[in-house]
């Protein structure tokens, strides 16, 4: 009896549904997860059930590899602890230690080697690797909601990174959260990225970034680390609502950037909040910059900038300028300085006499720091006026036309006190 039409086309469809969704393998505890990879075709899953596994692994085929209840793959430290070569991987639910600890073999928990395409991993704790993940030539991927840490007990100079992204393009890292690594996220050569959500901290740099165009970070933290986001020779970056606190040199660092929004990001408790060199054409706009030892320091050529509705509230020194010629911010709407001393006349909400950030006062207190503890003297408030009289006396600085006579952010005070351990 002939088979009707619709029957035919409930058949393919059930095939192509199977074809596209693979075949389900299950390991458990006393059987090769490597074994298993080499049986499954494109597609399948296999499901690793909770226990503990040694071995390395080198996935070449596009398919998942799924934990059960979180089991351990352990590299039994030598080499990557899992190696993919295949377009479309995914990786998920699994921890993942004990990578080699050879620098020049780059060993890594999990290696994305070139040509691995699209791969996934999620969910995952990454510990004590030398490199968390690997990612060289690979596009696309996505690393979402991870915890990595690196091997503690060796020197910080001895640590690979927590992620490690070289000549890729559209990378998405989201959700993740590293620690005790050389630097959190090292990004060389990547372009059209997502950093988003992640918590950096407690390592050299929360992000040692270089070479990459059209990327986004937004909302952060970075804490705890030597540097906080440092963004090297780069461009056309939007970093935005992010938070760099308790960081013991910079908070953000903006080196040889150009074309770049910087926005709505609060920096606070660092040594330096900002630290700017050989920054041009960018946009630093609506950030809270509060409570650091230099609120920003500005020098190398750092001009053409658009500096607008900053909030610089309780830096010991709000800027720290080296440049030969004044350098105007502010221009059409002005910052928040908190040691601000002129008057608003008219109401508007704009300061009637312009800020300098670096008058006779500040030369004097930073070659002489016990000065500090006369600020708000009256006579140190006339020295200060008598430096805006006398031009000889004064030297290039940060001139806001337009300063605000109240900051933007109201929750400023929740920010004092971020600081480094024993860094003040």
């Amino acid at each position: 009896m002939r088979r009707s039409l619709l029957e035919l086309a409930l058949s393919a469809a059930l095939l192509l549904y199977g074809a596209a969704h693979g075949a389900t393998l299950t390991v458990v505890p006393g059987q090769s997860i490597q074994a298993a990879i080499e049986r499954a075709a494109v597609g399948d899953v296999i499901e690793v059930e909770r226990g503990h596994y040694v071995e390395n692994l080198l996935i070449a085929k596009s398919l998942t590899l799924k934990g059960i209840d979180r089991p351990t793959l352990s590299g039994g430290m030598k080499d990557d602890t899992i190696r993919v070569t295949g377009e479309d991987v995914v990786i998920d639910g699994l921890i993942v230690r004990d990578s080699g600890d050879s620098l020049g073999g780059q060993n890594a928990g999990i290696y994305l080697r070139p040509g691995a395409h699209r791969a996934i991993v999620r969910n995952c704790d990454l510990t004590y690797n030398l490199f968390g993940l690997w990612i060289e030539k690979a596009n696309d991927v996505r690393i979402e909601n991870n915890v990595i840490t690196g091997k503690r007990d060796y020197q910080s100079s001895q640590r690979g990174n927590g992620i490690q992204l070289y000549n890729t393009t559209g990378a998405r890292i989201i959700g993740n959260h590293i620690s005790f690594v050389r630097d959190a996220i090292y990004v060389d050569v990547s372009h059209r990225a997502v950093f988003r959500g992640n918590r950096l901290h407690h390592s050299r740099y929360g992000t040692h970034y270089m070479n990459s165009y059209y990327n986004l970070w937004e909302d952060n933290d970075v804490y705890m680390n030597r540097g906080g986001l440092a963004l090297m020779e780069v461009r056309d970056q939007e970093v935005r609502n992010n938070r760099a606190w308790g960081n013991s040199d910079h908070g953000i660092m903006l080196r040889t950037i150009q074309d770049s929004v910087v926005e709505d990001n609060i920096v606070a408790g660092n040594q330096r909040g900002f630290f700017i060199y050989d920054a041009e054409y960018n946009t630093l706009r609506g950030n809270l910059v509060v409570d650091n030892i230099v609120g920003t320091h500005l020098w190398a050529g750092s001009k053409n900038n658009v500096v607008e509705r900053n909030d610089f509230i309780g830096n010991r020194e709000q800027v720290r300028y080296v440049g030969a010629r004044d350098e105007p911010w502010g221009v059409k709407e002005g910052n928040y300085w908190s040691n601000y001393l002129g008057w608003d006349r008219d109401g508007d909400g704009l300061g009637d006499v312009q800020y300098e950030a670096n008058d006779l006062v500040d030369r004097l207190s930073w070659q002489h720091p016990l000065m500090k503890l006369l600020l708000a003297s009256p006579a140190v408030q006339t020295l200060r006026l008598v430096g805006q009289q006398f031009p000889l006396l004064r030297a290039p600085s940060i001139v806001d036309r337009n300063p605000l006579m109240r900051p933007k952010h109201e929750n400023w005070r929740n920010w004092i006190g971020r600081h480094y351990p024993g860094s003040r």
